[in-house]
């Protein structure tokens, strides 16, 4: 872990707007139709930086720290054990220097790869279109990311009442790696904030609950013979395959028993097998087959008693009949990733403020993972919203609208007011246009609340 307490860093220069990007004031006083100048600039500066999960982050992460150091913010970073990636906790303190408490904004700087795709332009550069703005995480998610930063700029010097946080993370896409050792940090500075954004992309919509998300891998190691002698091996395709059968039969008990949740489009936890790979030859007994499964468990379904219950079932009966058979018979299993089911409490006052804010009254489940289980099992009362529709992440062009992006600084910035004490220009009323729930997006939302 590295400490890195207002540093002074250097001030790097902005680079060009993107293309089509307008300024923040039209020449008669008017606001303009798009996002401000800020926003579209941070997100541009952080899509120029390829942070593909298997890169280094560190230059995108150290440009945020060292320009949010020389504004007055406390910047911490944890780092991976290879030093090569890094989560960032930037806070602006209050007006009397207390960090705790306030508003949290979270997102990961992570991407998934732009292999084999084809592109309209180039992925690392963004690129504004027909009133979209395009690259590499634009929608998932730096287009949040440079909205949370520019918003967060815009109150540097200003007398707040409670500090405002920038938690960003390191290898979201591949199993929720960083977020762990970032919430851990924030629990261990005695930082408690009031509420957090998560910023995946929800078309600024309010989800208020996902699944659990937890990969894991499972190794079996037989005895190879030839074919004609097969009696005389320990098959680990054919055992790995019965481990496998008795996944499935827990997915299915879930399928016909529950327990079920109303709100999620599979209402019910689901397990299944992803990836196997095993044997040498059609005419050898294979002595190795490995294979990665995976779990979605609901709220209140604990990942660890789904575990346990497929690791008892591999250890307790199927190691013991290999081994009546020759002592070198073995199981593994290792949990390679998890992030945990996340169930906000829609009667808390960050819930109802975030609800009144948005004019979105609708429960939303959704049945992929973020990383606000971790900030929720903290004790962080905590919500997803975010620009942008889920159905571009990960694909060639993905953009986010601009009109997204405008309606989530504006967001921001009233929680800011609400919840720090001090807004920019005057507050936004939760009942004006701008702030009226999108028509659509991501979520099932089967029922109203308020």
């Amino acid at each position: 872990m590295e400490n890195a307490e207002n540093e002074p860093g250097r001030m790097p220069v902005a680079p060009p707007l993107p293309t089509g990007a307008g300024s923040r004031d039209q020449a008669d006083g008017s606001r303009p139709t798009g996002p401000g100048e800020t926003a579209v600039d941070w997100i541009g500066r952080l899509i120029a930086f390829d942070t593909t999960s298997r890169n280094s982050n560190l230059g995108l992460i150290e440009e945020v720290r060292d320009r949010l150091s020389g504004l007055g913010f406390v910047c911490r970073t944890t780092h991976d054990k290879s030093g090569a990636k890094a989560n960032l906790l930037a806070s602006l303190p209050a007006g009397d220097g207390r960090l705790d408490g306030g508003l949290c904004l979270s997102g990961h700087v992570d991407t998934v790869p732009v292999d084999g795709q084809t592109w309209s332009s180039d992925p690392f550069s963004a690129d504004i279109r027909q009133d979209r703005l395009y690259g590499r995480g634009a929608c998932d998610m730096k287009g949040f990311v440079g909205t949370a930063i520019a918003v967060a700029i815009a109150h540097a010097g200003r007398p707040l009442t409670a500090p405002i946080h920038l938690a960003l993370s390191y290898d979201e896409e591949v199993g929720c790696l960083g977020a762990p050792a970032l919430v851990e940090d924030i629990v261990a500075q005695g930082i408690r904030p009031d509420g957090c954004i998560v910023g995946e992309p929800t078309m600024m919509q309010v989800v208020s609950a996902h699944k659990g998300a937890n990969v894991a891998r499972c190794r079996v190691g037989g005895l190879a013979r030839h074919s004609s002698l097969a009696p005389e091996g320990i098959n680990a395709i054919e055992y790995a395959a019965r481990l496998i059968v008795h996944i499935q039969s827990i997915a299915g008990r879930f399928a016909a028993e529950g327990p079920f949740s109303e709100g999620f489009n599979v209402p019910f936890t689901t397990l299944q097998t992803g990836l196997i790979a095993g044997g040498i030859a059609v005419n050898t007994v294979p002595a190795d087959c490995d294979f990665t499964f995976e779990f979605r468990n609901l709220p209140g379904v604990p990942a660890d008693a789904i575990f346990r219950e497929i690791e008892d079932h591999a250890l307790g009966r199927l190691l013991p009949e290999m081994r009546t058979r020759n002592a070198c018979g073995c199981i593994t299993l290792e949990r390679l990733a998890s992030a945990p089911a996340f169930e906000a409490e829609d009667g808390s006052p960050f819930t109802r403020l975030v609800r009144e804010i948005t004019g979105d009254r609708m429960v939303r489940k959704v049945a992929y993972g973020t990383e606000a289980g971790l900030f929720h099992q903290a004790g962080i009362p905590t919500l997803v919203c975010g620009p942008g529709d889920i159905a571009q992440a990960h694909r060639a062009d993905e953009f986010v609208e601009l009109a997204q992006i405008q309606r989530c600084e504006r967001v921001l910035t009233e929680l800011v007011s609400r919840m720090c004490g001090v807004g920019v220009g005057a507050p936004i009323s939760a009942s004006s246009q701008d702030l009226a729930p999108a028509a659509s997006g991501t979520g099932d939302g089967r029922r109203m609340i308020g």
